[in-house]
Order: structure tokens, then sequence, then C-alpha cells
């Protein structure tokens, strides 16, 4: 392995691949900037370009847009709370509001550093388990997504705020919403209203933009929210970085999403987006301030922005030693391997290592580029905190609206960002937390059709779906999840009553 690493980095270290490499995740983070875009259409349009060049260079550029975007979208998710990518919606929650507090540098500093460590991690488990962990993701059949995505749900619980009434409620109106559209199995509409463009669904970059983009807008104009409390900005960018107290506070956050970003990664349909969500609701459950979760807890932006770095590098595994496409990105990727005579399978490692292997360490390389290109940039970019808000809002609604329109290039996009745009400033006048609607919107569809699968398998028998192991595992986890509490707050007052009688 050490051998094939050095012919990697000698061939992703020369001056052409590097030049690649550099162009690659520069394009990814200003495609990150721009909400709308997504690394899906930015790749897409360049993908005709690659036509004439050599393989692996191409390959290279396109990979450096893909993990270079994931760090692009949250410059805009924690300076002016617009996602420029759906995988840094959860960012929204504690990075803008860091921002708000004078914070930004510090959420943009672990932002990076957290995707750095995680993308290294990624790609050492690349190194080390890709065939494996291939066959581990292929053995996951629909009752397992189906499980998995039933415990995505229900961490909608922890991701509560005040109320877990209302938590529930707006996880309901995800799933209600992400039905909108052709039922992909059965071809009929559904709560469509006889509205053209709703027939492909409500897109998760509109619903974002609108919630958190033109939402916050909303909240400028009425005021309260709209008041920045960030222009004591510190000057020097020693100051403006992560200190010792926000490092020990996230260093278990950004194992725990290296971790379980990489592994969901893995599994096609799972990916950065739902990736970022578990991560948060997971530190949320093991964090000693949940009540502060929402409110700028550097943990909140940690954890995810590891998880969906570590994911967008975990995608690559099925891609390069199996063939098979865990994302749209990927299905793009593995055109381009075809275009260019390549066959992405269990043989490309056999017959072209040179090319797997440069693939592979250019991941690390770009990781730091992205370090070198983002970090600098940090005292330069949280100036845009000095911006007041009578100057802010036109931009954020035209950054929105011009994001909305340039998705499809249809006028009723920009309709169905600026209702998402009153409901949420409805949803922050009321106290409504919007991570369960977004979170429950990213796991109905995956979850209906691994049901429906899951169902024709057995002939509609529930307990044969059930039995399988890593289908009894995971709901046992989900049980564990829920009893826990109770177990420990019983055992806690036992403790205390037996502490006070001995007394």
């Amino acid at each position: 392995m050490i051998e094939n690493l050095l012919t990697g980095f000698a061939l992703s270290l020369s001056a052409s691949n590097l030049l690649y490499c550099f162009m690659g995740v520069t394009i990814g983070t200003v495609v990150g900037l721009l909400p709308g875009l997504g690394p899906v259409s930015s790749i897409a349009l360049l993908l005709p370009l690659t036509y004439k060049m050599e393989v692996l260079p191409a390959v290279i550029m396109l990979a450096g847009i893909y993990y270079g975007v994931q760090y692009g979208g949250t410059i805009t998710s924690v300076l002016v709370n617009i996602p420029g990518e759906a995988s840094t919606v959860v960012t929204c929650l504690d990075g803008h509001q860091m921002a708000k507090k004078g914070r930004a540098g510090a959420a943009l500093g672990i932002a990076a550093f957290g995707s750095f460590i995680a993308g290294t991690f990624g790609i050492l488990m690349i190194s080390l388990m890709a065939p494996l962990l291939a066959k581990v993701a292929l053995a996951m059949g629909p009752p397992e997504y189906v499980a998995l995505m039933l415990a995505g749900l229900c961490l909608v619980t922890f991701l509560s705020g005040k109320s877990m009434l209302k938590s529930l409620m707006m996880a309901a109106l995800g799933l209600l919403l992400c039905t909108v559209g052709i039922d992909s199995v059965s071809g009929q509409t559904r709560f469509t209203f006889g509205a053209t463009p709703l027939l492909d669904g409500i897109d998760l970059a509109l619903m974002a933009m609108g919630i958190f983009g033109l939402g916050e807008v909303l909240a400028m104009l009425e005021g309260g929210e709209g008041k920045k409390e960030s222009l004591r900005l510190k000057s020097r960018i020693r100051d403006l970085l992560p200190d010792r107290n926000d490092w020990k506070a996230s260093s278990m956050p950004i194992a725990r999403g290296s971790v379980l970003g990489f592994f969901l990664g893995l599994i096609p349909g799972g990916g950065a987006v739902l990736a970022s969500f578990i991560s948060y609701a997971v530190e949320k459950r093991y964090s000693k301030r949940k009540e502060e979760f929402g409110s700028g807890v550097i943990e909140g932006v940690a954890g995810p922005e590891s998880a969906n770095n570590s994911a967008a590098i975990g995608a690559f595994v099925p891609l390069l030693s199996l063939g098979i496409p865990a994302n749209p990105v990927m299905a793009l990727l593995f055109a381009a391997l075809m275009i260019h005579g390549l066959d992405p399978g269990p043989l490309l490692l056999r017959d072209n290592p040179g090319f797997f292997w440069g693939v592979l360490t250019s991941m690390y390389i770009g990781n730091v580029l992205l370090l070198i290109l983002n970090v600098p940039l940090i005292g330069l970019l949280v100036k845009i905190l000095r911006v007041p808000d009578y100057i802010m809002a036109p931009i954020i609604t035209i950054v929105c609206l011009t994001g909305a329109y340039s998705l499809n290039n249809d006028p009723s996009s920009i309709l169905i960002v600026s209702i998402f745009g009153l409901i949420g400033y409805l949803m922050r006048k009321y106290e409504y937390d919007p991570a369960p609607l977004v979170l429950a919107f990213v796991l109905g569809p995956v979850m209906e059709n691994s049901l429906r699968q899951s169902l024709k398998m057995f002939q509609g028998d529930v307990f044969q779906m059930i039995s399988r192991p890593v289908v009894m595992v995971i709901l046992l986890s989900i049980l564990l999840l829920f009893v826990s509490p109770v177990i420990t707050k019983r055992l806690t007052k036992a403790w205390h009553r037996r502490y006070s009688y001995s007394n």
C-alpha cells in the first residue's frame, strides 16, 4: 500500500495534475458560494470540456469540485444564513448564530480544519478498506434502508428545541412535502393541485433558500432577529481562528462526524446531506448543553461539517471499487470514466492502479489546498458582517431569487422560494425548529421507496422484513435511544434516594 501511495503522489503532484486539482477545489468553493448551482449542475456543465483531456487530470478536477463545494457552501451558511449547498443546511442552525455573536471566524475556521481532518480520515479509510467497505455497502438491501431512515427520523426527537410537539409537527410537514410530485412507482401525481412546476416535486435547494435565506430577510425587516451583534469584530487572524476551548469542545464532534460521515457516504442515497443532519442529531444527543443547540454552539458546526466532507470522500468507494455510483455526482463521474474508456469496478484497481491511487492521493492534496485557500480568507470574509442590514437584506434577496431561477430557468421557482421564505419567517416568529422539517424531507423519499421494495420482497410480511439481522440491530438501537433517558433518570433518582437515606 505504501508503494501504491508513493506512486499516486508522484502522479498527483505533477505540475499539470496539481493545477487541475487547484482549479477543481477553487471552482468548487465558488460553486458552493452560489446558492442553487450545486455540484451536480456544475460538473454536468464542465463534463464536455474534459473530453479532450486525459482521464486522470479530468477526474481529479471534477472530484475537486465535488468536495470543494462542501466547504464553499459553509461560508454563505455561516455569514448570511443561506446554504450554498444542501449538505450545509444544518450549518445555518448554529453557524449563523455564532456569526451574530461575532464568532464567524471561529465557525469558518473549525469548519475548514474539521473538513480537512475528516477528508484525511476518509482517504486513509479508502486506502485500507475500499474493497471490504464496498461489499458491506452492497449488503444493505431495502429493509436495511427502511430501518436506517427510520433511525434518522427518530433522531428528529433530539433535534427538537423547547417543544417536542412542535418538532414532530415539523417532521410530519417535511414528510408531507416530500410526497409532492409524480409517484415513482405508480406514476400518479400527488398533491400537485394541477400545478405543472410541482410535477418534479419540491427542490431541497428552494426550500433551504426560502426558509433560511428569505426567512432571515423578513426577520431583518421586522427587527429583533435582524439586529446583529457582530460589529465588534477582531482584526487579527489569530483572534479570528478557533481558540483552545473551541478545539476542546470540537475534537470529539469532529472525530464522530468523520467516522459517521464516511460510512454513510458508502450507502447509495445516504451521502453528505444525510450525514450532516445525523451528525448534528448525534452531537445534540450527547452534548452536556443540549438546550444551547441552535443558539451558536460550535459543536453544531464541527460535527456536521466534518461529516459532510467525510461522506463526500466515502462516496468514491463504491464507485471505484464496484462501479456503483452512490449519488448523482458519482453518476456523472461514472459517465466521465466510461467516456474515457475506463470500466469502474473491481478490475479498475488491478488494470489501472496508477489512476486509482492518483485520484485517491489527489483528494488529500485537494484538502490541503482547500485549507491553504480558505483559512487566510477568513479575516476578509468575516468583514461581510459589517455590512448594515439595509444593504445586506436586498443582497440576500437577490442571491436567493437568482439562485432559485437558475435551478430550472423557471419563474415559478421564485414563487416557491418566496412561499418558503414566508414559512421560514413564521417558524422563527413562533419558535418552530426548521431542522426536523428539512431532515424529514430528505429522508422521506428514500424511506418510502425502500419500504415499498421491502414489502414486495416479502409479499407484505413485515415480520420477515424486521427479522433480518442488520434491521434488528438498528431497531434495537432506536429502542435503546428512547429508553436510555428514562432508565438514566430512574437510576439517578434511585441513587439520590439511597444516598439521602444513608446520610
